[in-house]
């Protein structure tokens, strides 16, 4: 039985990717365990989902912040990693931040090990990264990659920018899809909220940040509460917010504010879809800030679809691509609060029936079930 050790940078609290590739792999025949890193709280051995976790203990964990102390840190890690876990068959090393470790252990310690490279993002290309810190990062993922014996990335547009940059085998793209479910359509915001039949619920779920189009998001709901003129009616448009991070005290100052606008607490994995089917649309409106985000292929657009609400997107290249492709939904012309509110007047003329039968049909494809065939497949070329 050939043993994997996936290595993320995280306290592996909420990493649903990482989970759902080690749970294929066991149930493939595989011997996997997670390592992570330790966090107050959370427990050092772990199971979730009978995946073994190791969070890594840092005697250096309670030191300060300072960039140069962050690296000791990182030195840290890395070496009690490879300390216990350099005889493993394959190392899974998830992003940039966790490749080093792979690579030193194949040319150090391990000849025989396979290195799997998983790059979750565009690595070179987050939003934020810039100066020396993309250039170092630039350079090291040059040096490193080639020592992969597989990389796997989420999104077609930067699977081919890793053949245009590294002169390497294009990238087996593993989407990060939710496991194929059959939904039954619920009700739970309008009860919850007091909306009306009438009016139409736009969903944004996921993480409250910088970048997301959140801000946007915002003035586009305000605009359109400001121009209705019977507001007692009740026949506007709303939009509800469901996730956390550092903009969600601004959304629900501006829930507190306007009718239109609503903030709900983000749910557990178990029930999230059977909130997202209770809206009529999704929308996803990553700001065009970084190569990241114009390629991205975010998990939350799959999620819509898997609970079978149309989506409506910012023009980025991987999200266009698909939601006009497939005819799913309506996209942006314009990344600001005018395109946004003309895809959803176009969004809400669409043919309902339409839009549900091609939804229904991409399931079929965007699923967990299907990207675990390529993930699987891409493990027994290993040894080939």
């Amino acid at each position: 039985m050939k043993t994997v050790t996936s290595i993320v940078l995280n306290n592996f609290k909420n990493d649903s990717r990482v989970l759902k590739e080690n749970i294929s792999l066991q149930n493939a025949g595989y011997e996997v365990i997670v390592v992570a890193l330790h966090e107050e709280l959370l427990k050092e051995f772990d199971n979730i989902q009978n995946i073994p976790v190791h969070r890594i203990k840092l005697k250096s964990r309670s030191w300060s912040k300072n960039k140069i102390v962050q690296l000791i840190k990182y030195g840290e890690f890395v070496y009690r990693v490879i300390k216990k876990y350099k005889n493993s068959d394959i190392l899974h090393c998830n992003d940039l931040n966790s490749l080093p470790i792979g690579v030193i252990i194949k040319l150090f310690f391990n000849r025989n090990s396979k290195l799997v490279y998983d790059a979750h993002e565009y690595e070179t290309e987050l939003n934020g990264l810039a100066g020396i810190q993309k250039t170092l990062v630039k350079w090291l993922e040059r040096r490193l990659i080639k020592h992969a014996d597989k990389v796997i990335t989420v999104s077609n547009a930067i699977a081919n920018e890793y053949v245009r940059l590294y002169d390497i085998d294009k990238p087996s793209l593993v989407l990060n899809t939710p496991p194929f479910k059959e939904i039954k359509k619920q009700n739970i915001f309008r009860p919850l909220f007091d909306i009306n039949d009438s009016q139409t619920i736009f969903l944004y779920q996921g993480g409250l940040s910088k970048g997301r189009g959140i801000e946007i998001l915002l003035e586009s709901f305000k605009s359109l509460w400001n121009s209705t003129v019977n507001k007692e009616e009740k026949n506007y448009p709303v939009i509800i917010f469901m996730g956390y991070g550092p903009l969600e005290k601004l959304v629900i100052e501006e829930s507190n504010k306007y009718e239109n606008i609503y903030f709900h607490n983000a749910v557990t994995p178990d029930v999230l879809l059977n909130y997202t089917s209770s809206a009529d649309f999704g929308i996803l409106f990553y700001e065009n800030n970084c190569l990241n985000h114009y390629y991205c292929s975010p998990n939350k657009m799959f999620e819509y679809l898997m609970a079978e609400i149309p989506v409506i997107a910012s023009n980025l290249f991987e999200m266009k691509r698909l939601v006009e492709l497939n005819k799913i939904g309506a996209v942006a012309t314009e990344n600001n609060s005018a395109g946004l509110q003309d895809a959803i007047e176009d969004a809400v003329k669409m043919n309902p029936k339409e839009l549900q039968n091609n939804i229904a049909s991409i399931k079929s494809i965007y699923n967990w079930e299907e990207q675990e065939k390529i993930l699987l497949k891409l493990y027994k070329e290993l040894y080939v």
